[in-house]
């Protein structure tokens, strides 16, 4: 995620984060290496060029603060004003007031709607919101079997609308149904095109007026750079978006949508999709963001995530093991599991301050493979084994790495490393982390 743009950042602050002073001459450099990587960014012309004006003004009229050098102080106002542009404070999806709440789900053909409108629909399950997805998509073949599918995939209800072709009539009912059965928002996953036309336009703002909305969203493709803000600002205009979901921002190396779309359109974005799988969305948070495509990490994302794949429960029963110095190759899986549960390790490490340089220097597929080997060597053994490690002998080990299609050599480098994890886990127990020395990352091979 912005890769390109957040490596161009990162080399133009380290030129001029020790500068003794700030003056017009650093200043100006600075702010065209700026004004480059926002451009080769596909950043809106205009946009590039408020942005920079802002922040020229503030720097040239700014007093140094103490025990901060005036290179720092030029890249907090950079941050700060990445800030603004992104959007601010932030915009949260308003579900208050009375229920249930109609969410449409709007933009062109091919930008994930369906997909997206899923995503937010586990969302807000997870968040205890009962939620209805309405298949309101009559044009694009096999669309309501999608939402089916999707649906029964992360246990949320889809209407089935009874064979309704009109989307107007198919949102009615489908409101209806949610103000009988106690359903807090209503989902709608309505047509696309290839392109704006008025046809798409009309039909949307009758599901509109039918059902006075308390939130529209646009699903609009990262990827797509400035496409994606001009299809965003025609919406805008016509139905009065509340808000935009930018997919495929995992894949978007140069952040141009992200950094324009807000300042262009006048709609905040209030989620992006960062993944392909259900649960792969996150609510957008510009100071957050900001610090990404600056190259400043995401460590308080980084802390959500795993505070959203640790079972609290299963915490407190691995604390007790370690103490007791009963950490067995079956919690040593468990571990491993949660880390995958966060996400691809790339990406985890790029929310990593000073950690986004890795990217060039580790085969992060290659980790990924091995995290994937270490799963299934360990699945292969019986409880016993898994129970009690010393008990792996040679003939143990052959079978091991026949059942998992790895080799004895795989087998003998796991139990190696979590020889040595049990053994930092008991240095754990009795000093803290104070008595670990070197050992590397428990699920390294």
């Amino acid at each position: 995620m912005f890769e390109a743009i957040s490596e161009k950042f990162d080399g133009l602050f380290s030129k001029i984060r020790g500068s003794a002073k700030l003056t017009e001459d650093n200043i100006s450099g600075a702010l065209k290496g700026i004004r480059m990587a926002l451009l080769e960014a596909d950043v809106n012309y205009k946009v590039v060029k408020t942005f920079i004006k802002s922040v020229e003004e503030r720097a040239l009229g700014k007093d140094v603060v103490k025990k901060v050098t005036p290179g720092q102080q030029f890249i907090k106002i950079v941050h700060d004003e990445m800030v603004e542009l992104l959007g601010g404070d932030g915009v949260r999806l308003k579900l208050s007031g009375s229920t249930p709440v109609p969410i449409m789900m709007v933009g062109l053909m091919g930008s994930g709607k369906t997909t997206s409108a899923g995503k937010l629909g586990l969302y807000l399950k997870g968040r205890g919101k009962r939620t209805l997805l309405v298949p309101a998509d009559t044009r694009r073949p096999a669309a309501k079997e999608q939402l089916v599918s999707l649906g029964g995939r992360i246990g949320v209800e889809v209407f089935d609308g009874g064979g309704v072709d009109d989307p107007v009539r198919i949102c009615v009912d489908a409101y209806s149904y949610a103000v009988k059965n106690a359903v807090g928002s209503v989902i709608m996953d309505t047509a696309g095109r290839l392109h704006v036309d008025d046809e798409l336009m009309e039909e949307l703002e009758r599901i509109k007026g039918a059902v006075n909305p308390g939130e529209i969203l646009l699903v609009a493709d990262a990827m797509s750079g400035q496409d994606a803000v001009n299809v965003a600002e025609k919406f805008h205009e016509t139905l009065g978006l509340t808000g935009i979901m930018l997919t495929k921002l995992d894949g978007d190396a140069r952040g141009g949508a992200a950094i324009s779309i807000k300042a262009v359109s006048g709609a905040p974005i209030k989620f992006v999709g960062v993944g392909e799988n259900p649960e792969d969305i996150i609510p957008f948070e510009p100071e957050r963001m900001a610090g990404r495509i600056l190259g400043m990490g995401d460590v308080v994302t980084l802390v959500e995530k795993a505070q959203e794949v640790v079972d609290q429960k299963s915490a407190k029963e691995l604390e007790k093991k370690i103490k007791k110095g009963s950490f067995t190759l079956d919690d040593f899986l468990d571990q491993i599991k949660s880390i995958k549960k966060m996400g691809a390790i790339e990406g985890l490490v790029g929310m990593i301050p000073g950690m986004k340089g890795m990217a060039g220097s580790v085969n992060f597929r290659e980790a990924e493979d091995e995290l994937r080997k270490v799963e299934a060597i360990i699945n292969s053994m019986t409880r016993k084994e898994r129970e009690n490690h010393l008990i792996v002998n040679g003939s143990r080990r052959k079978r091991i790495a026949k059942g998992s299609g790895t080799r004895v050599e795989d087998v003998n480098r796991l139990l190696k490393r979590y020889a040595t994890v049990k053994k930092m886990m008991k240095k754990i127990s009795k000093g803290g982390f104070k008595n670990l020395g070197k050992g590397g990352l428990p699920f390294q091979m």
